[in-house]
């Protein structure tokens, strides 16, 4: 893994990686949201699935969903504060971005709409995350991937400071899942091997808990295999969370998906969106891994124009946002803050 020092030094690379991560995630969520045809407007005739089988390009129709745009929220936040984030300016970034923009929108998820809520009444983080539905969802890994950018190379300090994002809404497993990919994130930008971006996203979880031995399960069951194909099955139906996603099931998942197909863009897209169940998030963060290892020049250009500027589904101010943009800014700022 390169150091700090040593991605300030080669800027180029730093900001291609950087972008890759934000596309990943924007092109993700669209294909995998498209993937699953949950879309109640759509005849089966009209429907992805029911034309294609599988989802392997930008179909026209794709769009981001709450993924992407929370994403940009906290690429917003931690680039407005500087790096530096607190629970304060956390929510006061909530506040401007989120209530100055008219609430949520359609299609968040259940713990943020409930962290808005917490929030008009004002009652501020970690209280915010813990006193909150289902607040050990992904909603939290989903959105954090601007906090490994601007520490990459410094996976100790990215999980630290995305703490201080997930709180806002997440609680326990739902920290240290963003905390896990945080680390990840900054850990495969600053070119770390398969080896070392799977354990950075281990690092942040306790072993002895519920996630923990989630975690140590998948591990296993990946050192078992050769290829993605023999755990395709186990993926998904030893990890099968009832009724409701929680992070026990998304983040082996990912972590399953984006080990078995070494962080390759392509691969990890064609498995990640064609997952199933929550296949927006699944794809959307194996994507941003993937992109954050390779950079931005794996990604077709005819799968970043359709979502570099989000569609403000769920999230007003996103929709004047640009994802590449943004991957700079992010990166520009994490040169400024090595010594």
């Amino acid at each position: 893994m390169l150091s700090c020092k040593e991605l300030k030094n080669n800027e180029k690379r730093y900001i291609s990686r950087a972008q890759g991560c934000m596309v990943g995630v924007a092109a993700g969520d669209a294909m995998g949201d498209i993937a699953r045809d949950k879309n109640a407007n759509l005849s089966q005739a009209d429907s992805f699935r029911f034309r294609y089988g599988i989802i392997t390009e930008m179909y026209d129709g794709a769009a981001s969903t709450d993924d992407t745009e929370f994403t940009v929220l906290s690429a917003r936040t931690i680039l407005d504060n500087k790096g530096i984030l607190t629970h304060q300016n956390v929510a006061d970034s909530w506040r401007k971005l989120i209530l100055g923009h008219g609430g949520m929108k359609a299609r968040g998820g259940r713990p943020l709409y409930g962290a808005v809520e917490n929030l008009k009444r004002n009652i501020l983080p970690p209280q915010s995350g813990i006193d909150n539905v289902f607040n050990t969802d992904d909603g939290a890994a989903m959105r954090i991937a601007p906090v490994g950018i601007v520490y990459a190379g410094d996976p100790i300090k990215a999980a630290e400071v995305a703490r201080f994002d997930a709180e806002m809404s997440h609680a326990n497993s739902g920290v240290w899942a963003a905390q896990a990919i945080a680390s990840a994130i900054s850990v495969a930008i600053a070119d770390g091997s398969t080896e070392e971006i799977c354990n950075a996203m281990m690092d942040p979880i306790p072993p002895n808990s519920w996630l923990g031995r989630q975690m140590d399960k998948v591990k296993k069951l990946c050192d078992s295999a050769s290829e993605i194909e023999d755990i395709w099955s186990a993926l998904h139906c030893e990890f099968y969370t009832r009724e409701h996603a929680a992070v026990e099931e998304a983040i082996p998942e990912i972590y399953g998906v984006s080990r078995m197909t070494q962080f390759h863009y392509r691969k990890g897209m064609f498995w990640g969106a064609n997952f199933g169940r929550d296949a927006d998030t699944i794809a959307a963060v194996v994507g941003a891994l993937a992109g954050a290892k390779e950079g931005i020049e794996v990604i077709p250009e005819s799968w970043i124009t359709p979502v570099r500027q989000p569609a403000g589904t769920c999230l007003a101010f996103a929709g004047n946002e640009d994802v590449v943009e943004l991957g700079t800014a992010l990166a520009q700022l994490g040169m400024e803050l090595v010594d």
